[in-house]
């Protein structure tokens, strides 16, 4: 693919992927009132950074096809679902989310789970019915998707998170839970989109290493935009995490000390870049953008 811009590929693709994604809830023969609480979250808006990674590493090798923004939406429900149940008063007990009341604040709180539910399930049979793919290669792609997701991913992560909250963690003990909680989405939205490009053992071994670097980099930048961020911007309250007595990168090294952590990971992440004989610019700016993003 020819070097383009980061917010030309964002402006065109996360069309593409709104466009698409409430299509595959609105022809589900469920409830009504089920189906309006999953469309209500998937349509609050959001980055949708973890399907145009998704199809960032696939463009690094090849066309985008329709087969891939499958994948990219069922990715982007499971993210959702765990949004939906974060924000219930069992767990951080948010009231709004992406300046939106949260779902279980409109729909209440069984259905919310109901909706988080489903969009989780709808997301496997999502990529269990690809078309023109191979069942080896739907079969990895559910794998992972599953280990990623699940106990010993972002369910494990958020998991520890609340294990530790009001607990004074060392610094391995954060890298875990974000390593989990956040980083194991987004290593899949790369690892599957090379997956899905056929892109050698060797480049896959590469991206992983730099999904993992950049899953670090989100969830600094997370930390300390719950520091400084702009509420408005933010689309929530920010300093919950301090209210919480979470152990963060702030809090562990100090504002400026996370900043310098986020730099030397961000680093790392296009260091791991180089091997690949790939244009890989647009990976790059990805780094870039989410260092610097504001909420």
């Amino acid at each position: 693919m020819n070097t383009t811009s980061l917010q030309t590929f964002i402006e065109a693709y996360k069309k593409e992927i709104d466009q698409r994604l409430p299509l595959f809830i609105e022809n589900l023969s469920c409830p009504g009132r089920l189906k309006e609480a999953m469309l209500y979250s998937l349509n609050a808006g959001g980055k949708r950074v973890r399907p145009l990674l998704m199809l960032a590493t696939i463009a690094t090798y090849r066309d985008i096809e329709e087969t891939d923004y499958q994948v990219a939406c069922a990715l982007e429900c499971i993210h959702t679902y765990s949004l939906i149940h974060d924000d219930l008063p069992a767990m951080d007990d948010d009231d709004f989310r992406r300046g939106k009341p949260t779902n279980h604040r409109v729909f209440g709180e069984a259905m919310a789970i109901l909706a988080g539910d489903g969009l989780l399930t709808r997301a496997f049979e999502l990529v269990s019915t690809l078309e023109g793919v191979s069942p080896e290669v739907k079969m990895t792609l559910v794998q992972q998707l599953a280990e990623a997701s699940g106990a010993e991913g972002m369910v494990g992560g958020q998991v520890a998170d609340l294990e530790g909250e009001k607990k004074e963690l060392e610094l391995k003990e954060l890298e875990y839970i974000h390593h989990h909680k956040t980083g194991a989405l987004l290593r899949y939205a790369i690892v599957a989109g090379a997956i899905l490009a056929k892109a050698t053992e060797e480049d896959i071994f590469h991206l992983r290493t730099f999904s993992e670097q950049l899953g670090l980099v989100f969830q600094i930048k997370d930390d300390i935009l719950d520091v400084e961020g702009n509420p408005d911007q933010m689309g929530k309250a920010i300093g919950s995490d301090e209210s919480k007595l979470k152990s963060t990168y702030p809090r562990l090294l100090s504002l400026e000390g996370a900043k310098e952590k986020l730099q030397i990971h961000a680093d790392q992440a296009l260091s791991s870049l180089h091997s690949i004989e790939k244009d890989v610019s647009l990976l790059a700016q990805f780094v870039e953008y989410i260092t610097n993003r504001s909420h």
